[in-house]
């Protein structure tokens, strides 16, 4: 079955989501290999990834730890190079980056697309070639558009008026030339959640198609000779199953290049269709290899544009989440196990772990679904209607809504919660001042710490007090008097 709906809407408090309550599944310790990464498989009953156990992992590393499977990373990098050679794949470095993270997918043939100097500097750091970069945002300062001439970033999409016309003067006063394209919106609403849906109108991203907005833009940049307009970007949202939408952004985008040919005699070279492409977070998700996705995007372009009488585009996508989510797992250990009883007579119990909504917000954000099982050891307890929580002060502080469990888990126990390398150690917070877990690489039975557990001492780093004097007032002025 595949799922092309995120589910949405506030359900923390309901009593059964996404689970039977009922029917429990035939085998708990089963490892879907479409939710976990490759190099995960069970050893004697425990969780072992890339050759390494989850005791080993959790011994060395402490927890919540995210474990990421290199090859699996890698191997999903290549599978879109491979597929979409002789176009360009942007890896999305808000799903997560760190230097080496980046330096992997470099080295695969991939780009990086990124949103803040942040991003951008990480990038360069890692000595990504800036020419492979392509900077994104709807409010980008001047700090990141200098940033962004000065490193001589490949591309630069364009989200306002605003921006177009400091860009150019930013781009004259390097002597520079930066390729950019416009972002359109193209009024096609993805089948997902609706905060991670961005092609509709209401929202904050692009120039709409209607009323010309998109078309004012084009002469906007054509207007500037200090700007090179190279293509079209168009984005239609995330965690996406199916190639429907982009059928119909395509043909948008497409009429849109025909009309930007026949007002200024250009065609433009390039199309960048974003991307959003689905991962498997539980069983019923089955998402389209990148060989399908690629075949099937090809085939839409080259039909609308020979519908339109313009040459084929350099095609370039934006998997999202597709290359790093499946490839990481986080590890928990639990402190306690709390059973409520619901309605109905049935019993849910809640385990509570030692990390929860400043590792992975994405639960109680867009209520994510997540596949956990028990990491430390096979059990022959009975399956229990089970709900993993976090330790934060929220009731909403959820990790896994609904999922069953063995019946015997206890405190000391090692979960593990599968596909959560994109936005979770991405979106991390420090709520109720937690520091944020780290992030072990795993290959060939070695591990690597590739970004630190955070300290309280860090914590505390910034937070330099307030002295008195400075700020002493003199009770003899009555304000306002």
């Amino acid at each position: 079955m595949s799922r092309s709906a995120h589910p949405a809407g506030p359900s923390h408090g309901h009593p059964v989501a996404s689970v039977d309550p009922v029917v429990a599944p035939l085998d708990l310790a089963a490892l879907n290999p479409r939710v976990w990464s490759a190099n995960v498989d069970r050893l004697a009953g425990e969780l072992m990834v890339a050759g390494l156990s989850a005791t080993e992992l959790a011994a060395e590393h402490g927890t919540p730890v995210f474990v990421l499977d290199t090859d699996d990373l890698r191997r999903r990098a290549r599978s879109y190079a491979t597929a979409f050679q002789g176009g360009d794949v942007y890896y999305a470095g808000k799903a997560f980056l760190c230097t080496a993270v980046a330096g992997m997918i470099a080295e695969e043939g991939l780009g990086i697309d990124v949103c803040t100097a942040g991003e951008l500097v990480l990038a360069l750091r890692a000595g990504v070639d800036p020419d492979r970069l392509a900077l994104h945002g709807n409010n980008k300062s001047v700090q990141e558009l200098r940033l962004a001439v000065e490193s001589g970033v490949g591309r630069i999409v364009l989200d306002s008026h605003y921006e177009i016309d400091r860009l150019a003067e930013l781009a004259a006063e390097a002597g520079a030339c930066p390729r950019v394209l416009i972002r359109v919106t193209v009024g096609v609403e993805a089948h997902t959640h609706a905060f991670i849906a961005t092609a509709h109108e209401d929202q904050k991203f692009g120039f709409s198609l209607t009323a010309g907005q998109a078309e004012a833009a084009v002469a906007r940049v054509l207007s500037h000779r200090q700007l090179r307009l190279v293509g079209l970007h168009s984005h239609i949202g995330s965690q996406i199953f199916d190639t429907g939408g982009f059928e119909v952004a395509a043909h948008r985008v497409v009429s849109l290049l025909a009309r930007i040919r026949d007002s200024h005699g250009l065609e433009l070279p390039e199309i960048d269709l974003g991307g959003g492409q689905g991962i498997a977070y539980v069983d019923g998700d089955d998402p389209q290899s990148a060989a399908d996705v690629a075949a099937r995007l090809r085939e839409i372009v080259e039909r609308e544009c020979g519908l339109a009488g313009l040459a084929v585009p350099r095609l370039s996508v934006e998997p999202g989440r597709a290359i790093i989510g499946p490839s990481m797992l986080t590890l928990y250990e639990v402190g306690t196990v709390k059973p409520i009883e619901l309605d109905g007579g049935l019993v849910r119990n809640y385990v509570s772990v030692d990390g929860g909504m400043s590792d992975n917000i994405r639960t109680a954000l867009y209520d994510a679904d997540y596949t956990v099982v028990l990491a430390n050891r096979l059990s022959s307890a009975a399956p229990q209607l089970s709900r993993v929580v976090g330790k934060h002060c929220e009731s909403g502080d959820i990790v896994v809504r609904d999922c069953w469990l063995p019946a015997d888990v206890a405190p000391g126990d090692l979960l593990a919660v599968a596909a959560t390398g994109a936005y979770c150690y991405a979106m991390a917070s420090n709520y109720n001042r937690v520091p944020r877990p780290p992030v072990v690489a795993v290959t060939g039975s070695q591990s690597q710490v590739i970004v630190r557990r955070e300290t309280l001492e860090q914590l505390m780093a910034n937070d330099v007090g307030w002295d008195p004097a400075v700020s002493r007032v003199d009770s003899s002025v009555v304000v306002g008097g």
